[in-house]
């Protein structure tokens, strides 16, 4: 037995670009082999990319695949062990990965455990694989596993009976607040409680509302972590196996990220990819002096750089003159281009147009709606003009209850906190203040009371319990799927829970239609809580 080096490739695939995905595989390909790594590890699907949804289905997919084959083919000393679609004779489709030496296929092997829930859909496109892969070099023994494989003790049991030392394992396994840390912990169990050694590569960057995180590691059969590669970050990194100690080196690792910093550092990388995979030259925002978008402009300057993000002011007769301060002023902080756009004519405007159908009819939310509208038609109007992708700026807590307007501030391609709520909101204010030389959102706007200055004195808790109490019924009712009754017996009041679920309940029409958002929870308004629009149950049992 020889001591050998594996490289972890924890790289961001263009998702259907296989000409590109090919092309850096062999550029990491090639700074492998330059630090002697004897063995490269890709994550699944990686000529693809994961998820590759209706792109699966195209009729060109497996001559695209076979000339990615090609290319790869071309590689010399050093093992690659890739994913990719596998199409057979017999018209089934794997979900699959190759072991390549010198041109050669050593194997495929086709995942066996195929996902069907949360945001997964894997059996719409693959047919289950039966069969185990174990190839052995340089003395040692290794299998080859796929994401949920990982996960079933069984598939793993079958691997260590067949004497198996190491597992790799390829993964596209998406992100949510927590999951880097479970999957390790979870791990180490199993690489003990099976004496076997897991190599553990994972996908990472942002890919429509799904982040991958990376986070890879390598794992020692005693359960000791030997590496751990950095969350949100591309890059190879190297795990080398001592043949005398029968066990791989532990490196010193990146530690664990706190909370805030794994959720603020997620959401800017999913920014970043979803604006540059896009190929918009920059974005703009309505920046209104208020936490949400000036967390929203602090995240997209990080993506993307202040020279990329333009922010617009539009205030009207409620609009405070702090607000113009505090937008103004972060503004200058971070050296954004920056504007005031005055909506009163509009306004105005649209007031006249519609006073011979409305009368003298009170006002209500309708003269609110038409200030965001607006709004919102402005910054579509500049997107249109000069191309830049416009961010919205609502968070989780709003969407939930229907606290914004359809065609108004929902307008956009990108919206930033669809999956975070209020109170973390202003939790990742705070961090983003703490991290730099000087905070780039100013304290005035972190601590006063939200609002959204369409009618006089209005405060966000007039028409909403305050958001510590609002933010947990919301998490009990859709993160944990708890019924009234059992919220209502947590202590919290009757009357305010029904309101909630009412507001929760009578907006999916309202999320329906919602922009695209970068998902950090299980159960994002998307591919995962899925209700019908119109449905007659009933929330009280």
């Amino acid at each position: 037995m020889k001591s050998f080096t594996i490289a972890l490739a924890q790289f961001s695939p263009h998702v259907g670009n296989i000409e590109s995905n090919v092309q850096k595989m062999i550029e990491q390909v090639n700074a492998a082999k330059k630090q002697n790594a004897d063995l490269i590890v890709f994550p699944e699907l990686s000529t693809i990319g994961y998820p590759a949804e209706d792109l699966l289905l195209r009729p060109s997919l497996n001559k695209r695949t076979a000339q990615a084959f090609e290319q790869l083919a071309a590689i010399r000393d050093i093992v690659l062990v890739f994913g990719f679609v596998n199409h057979t004779e017999d018209g089934q489709r794997y979900n699959s990965a190759a072991v390549m030496k010198d041109g050669q296929v050593l194997g495929v092997y086709n995942k066996q455990n195929l996902p069907n829930y949360s945001v997964f859909d894997e059996k719409r496109y693959f047919n289950e694989g039966h069969q185990h892969l174990v190839f052995e070099y340089l003395g040692h023994k290794f299998g080859v596993l796929i994401c949920e494989d990982i996960w079933s003790i069984n598939t793993v049991q079958q691997l260590t009976q067949l004497n198996v030392e190491s597992v790799l394992v390829l993964n596209a396994s998406p992100y949510e607040v927590g999951k880097p840390q479970h999957r390790i912990s979870a791990l180490k169990e199993l690489a003990k409680q099976l004496n076997i050694h897991v190599v553990y590569n994972n996908q990472v960057g942002g890919q429509d509302d799904l982040i991958f995180d990376g986070t890879s590691f390598v794992i020692n059969h005693d359960g000791n972590v030997a590496l751990q590669a950095p969350s949100f970050k591309e890059g190879l990194y190297f795990a080398e196996y001592e043949a005398k100690d029968k066990c791989y080196k532990v490196v010193e690792s990146e530690p664990p990220l706190e909370t805030m910093a794994e959720i603020y550092q997620s959401l800017v990388m999913a920014t970043r990819d979803y604006i540059q995979h896009s190929g918009f030259p920059g974005v703009i925002l309505g920046l209104s002096g208020g936490i949400d978008s000036a967390l929203t402009l602090a995240i997209a300057v990080d993506a993307i750089g202040a020279n990329k993000v333009q922010a617009v002011m539009m205030p009207y007769t409620y609009t405070s003159q702090i607000s113009v301060e505090d937008a103004t002023e972060q503004a200058n902080r971070m050296g954004v281009t920056f504007g005031i756009a005055e909506i009163h004519p509009i306004v105005n405007s649209f007031m006249q147009t519609l006073y011979p159908f409305f009368g003298n009819a009170p006002a209500d939310a309708t003269e609110e709606n038409l200030q965001a509208r607006a709004r919102g038609t402005l910054l579509m109007g500049l997107s249109n003009k000069f191309g830049n992708l416009v961010l919205c700026t609502g968070n989780k807590s709003e969407l939930s209850v229907g606290y914004c307007t359809l065609y108004g501030d929902m307008v956009g391609g990108f919206a930033v906190l669809k999956d975070v709520y209020k109170t973390i909101v202003f939790e990742l204010a705070k961090y983003r203040n703490s991290i730099g030389e000087t905070p780039v959102i100013p304290e005035r706007v972190i601590t006063r009371p939200p609002s959204a200055e369409l009618r006089p004195d209005q405060k966000d808790q007039d028409s909403l319990p305050a958001y510590d109490v609002l933010d947990a019924i919301l998490y009990a009712y859709i993160e944990e799927d708890l019924s009234q009754q059992d919220i209502i017996a947590r202590g919290f009041a009757k009357d305010v829970v029904e309101k909630v679920i009412q507001l929760v309940d009578r907006n999916e029409y309202k999320r329906r239609q919602g922009t695209i958002g970068p998902r950090i929870t299980s159960r994002a308004f998307s591919r995962e809580r899925r209700y019908p629009i119109i449905n007659g149950w009933k929330p009280g049992i």
